[in-house]
C-alpha cells in the first residue's frame, strides 16, 4: 500500500468488512496506515450483517460505504454526520438471492446521497451493465428513475471523491457524457436489455 501510494498508483483503500470477510478491528488498522498516506477509504459493510463497519469506516471520514442491507440507524447517523455516500449493489443483491434490502427510505430521510454500482465480481455480482443496475435498483429497491439517474451520476462521483471533475454538466468540469436516445430518465430504468445510447463523448471528444 505505501509503494503504490508513494508511485501515484493508488488514490483509495477499500475492505470488505462483515463476518465472512474481514472484522472492524482489522480493518480500522487498514483505514489508518491508509490515511496516513494521504488515501482516501471505502468499505463494503453491512451487506450480511451488522458489524457496525458502515459507522466505523464513516467516523474515519469514508467516501462511501457499500451494500449496507443490515445497516442501522446508528450507521445511517454517522453516514450523514461525516458525509459518506451510500452505494447500493443491486447486482449482488439478486445474485446472492437475498431478502433484506438496504434501508432506502431511512437513506431518503436522512439525506444522505445513494449511487448505484454494477459490482461487477465473479463471486457475487457478475452484472456488468449500469442500465440494468439502475433497473434492478428501481424495479426491486424502488428508487424513481430521477434516483437511479443521479445515482450512475452526480451521487456516483461522490462516491468516488471525484465530484469536482465530473457528474454534473458544470463549467469547468470533464466532458464525460453519454447521450440518450430517450424523452425521459424513466425510459432508461424501465427496459431490460435495452440500449438507447446515441453517442458517447469522453473529454469532449464524440
Amino acid at each position: 500500500m505505501e509503494q503504490g501510494a508513494k508511485q501515484g498508483l493508488r488514490d483509495c483503500v477499500d475492505a470488505f468488512c462483515e463476518n465472512i470477510a474481514f472484522s472492524p478491528e482489522q480493518v480500522e488498522r487498514v483505514f489508518l496506515a491508509a490515511k496516513k498516506l494521504g488515501l482516501d477509504i471505502k468499505i463494503h459493510a453491512e451487506q450480511l450483517s451488522n458489524l457496525n463497519g458502515a459507522a466505523m469506516a464513516a467516523r474515519h471520514g469514508a467516501i462511501s460505504a457499500d451494500h449496507l442491507e443490515y445497516l442501522d440507524d446508528y450507521g445511517i447517523e454517522k453516514m450523514t454526520k461525516y458525509g459518506t455516500v451510500a452505494v447500493i449493489l443491486p447486482g449482488a443483491f439478486y445474485s446472492l438471492r437475498e431478502t433484506k434490502m438496504p434501508p432506502i427510505d431511512a437513506l431518503r430521510r436522512a439525506n444522505i446521497p445513494m449511487a448505484i454500482a454494477t459490482d461487477c465480481n465473479p463471486g457475487s455480482s457478475p452484472l456488468s451493465s449500469v442500465l440494468l443496475a439502475m433497473n434492478m435498483a428501481s424495479t426491486i429497491f424502488r428508487l424513481t428513475p430521477e434516483e437511479a439517474l443521479a445515482g450512475v451520476t452526480s451521487q456516483a462521483a461522490k462516491a468516488l471523491g471525484l465530484q469536482n471533475k465530473i457528474g454534473t454538466l458544470e463549467i469547468s468540469k470533464l466532458a464525460n457524457l453519454a447521450i440518450w436516445d430517450v424523452k425521459e430518465p424513466a425510459e432508461l430504468v424501465y427496459k431490460i436489455g435495452f440500449n438507447p445510447l446515441y453517442k458517447r463523448i469522453f473529454k469532449g471528444i464524440s
